[in-house]
């Protein structure tokens, strides 16, 4: 069964669906379903999410902003169009270098 709030067969702006909040990271899902889902994040410049696992393979796409995103003790700067993927239970971090907003894919193996 899918999870969304959009509904199919309408166009959205992924880029204005989801801001950055002085408080905290912001998270905003797309959809979810049993084989993964589509979430967006915004943070504010020097926000961070400490080290942790994701129980999926991942698209990380930067759509605005800049991140530093570290896994296996490697650090990638990844800027607005770019994108990085990445297997399931790797441990990683993210940092905002800029006001940021990201998509992540996720598809469980």
């Amino acid at each position: 069964m899918l999870d969304t709030d959009f509904k199919f067969g309408e166009v959205h702006s992924l880029a204005y669906d989801v801001e950055p909040n002085s408080e905290k990271v912001q998270f905003k899902n797309v959809f979810n379903n049993a084989n993964g889902g589509v979430v967006l994040l915004a943070f504010k410049a020097g926000q961070k999410l400490d080290t942790h696992e994701a129980p999926a393979e991942v698209m990380v796409n930067v759509l605005e902003g800049e991140i530093e995103f570290t896994m296996n003790g490697t650090t990638h700067n990844i800027k607005g169009g770019e994108f990085l993927l990445m297997g399931a239970n790797v441990p990683h971090s993210v940092v905002a270098k800029a006001d940021t907003k990201m998509m992540l894919v996720k598809i469980k193996p």
